[in-house]
């Protein structure tokens, strides 16, 4: 599984060859079931609501990006995804199961087939790129982990930083090794929140172009929490607007581009 096109230029120095970022055809969203669901999610900080009676929809194999301000529910609906975070009322249903019911954890966290790229990106300085990536399969006791982990490197062009510790790295190749430590373990979705926030315009385009791929090359379903709309633009097949705990709009880039809404339109001014 080697993928030097659009990871060998962060991991290597050089970039791709066929030009601008491009845009992957995307199957109809109506031919996809919902791989997530939220019902009537209901949490809050001790007396503050962060988010309210919320539904949400997350179809299999799409990239779903969840776009608003601070404050407004996108990072506490994926940890409440991750079973990291217990909303005080609702549902949380993964492909058919329930997994969160009125308060409760059904799945723990472990066991839902999820990979998660935090926004400080969680890297341990003690650990070098190859312990990051073979941290997961250690703990589960995965066979064949040597091999596992030489192919996550290879595939993100990280093999000649395998003995770095992280303040060796570039900030690019940081997030590789986050990326690659949450795909290690084939989950089934992946959430990424606000992961290349750090990152100056150059380089956080080259990083788009990356999730995009990833994507397609591991059909997988990956939620993206962002307050820029200009990056929910370039990488989503749905996009959800929060605003103060609450779904504001929801649907294809063309659909919130056209919004009637006075909120949303105001947020893509600014």
């Amino acid at each position: 599984m080697n993928i030097p096109e659009f990871a060998m230029g962060i991991g290597q120095g050089v970039w791709l060859t066929h030009g601008a970022m491009r845009c992957f055809e995307l199957s109809d969203p109506a031919d996809r079931k919902a791989m997530i669901q939220l019902k009537k999610i209901n949490h809050a900080y001790h007396t503050k609501s962060i988010l309210r009676d919320l539904d949400l929809d997350i179809l299999d194999g799409g990239l779903t990006c969840l776009l608003g301000s601070s404050g407004s529910g996108k990072s506490t609906i994926l940890r409440i995804i991750a079973g990291l975070e217990i909303p005080q009322g609702g549902q949380v249903v993964m492909d058919g199961k329930v997994v969160t019911d009125a308060g409760k954890i059904l799945v723990p966290a472990a066991e839902r087939g999820i990979g998660f790229v935090f926004q400080d990106l969680a890297l341990w300085p003690h650990f070098t790129v190859y312990e990051h990536i073979a941290f997961g399969l250690k703990e589960l006791k995965i066979n064949d982990l040597e091999s596992k982990v030489l192919e996550m490197l290879d595939a993100f062009g990280l093999r000649k930083h395998r003995d770095k510790y992280p303040h060796q790295l570039s900030g690019g190749q940081k997030q590789l090794v986050a990326i690659a430590r949450s795909l290690v373990l084939k989950p089934k979705t992946l959430l990424m929140d606000e992961p290349l926030s750090d990152l100056d315009v150059k380089l956080k385009h080259r990083m788009l172009e990356i999730i995009k791929a990833l994507k397609q090359k591991y059909d997988m379903t990956i939620i993206y929490v962002t307050h820029d709309h200009k990056e929910a633009f370039a990488l989503a097949d749905q996009v959800v607007v929060l605003n103060q705990g609450q779904i504001e709009a929801m649907g294809s880039v063309s659909e919130i581009k056209t919004s009637s809404s006075a909120f949303v339109q105001y947020f893509l001014e600014y």
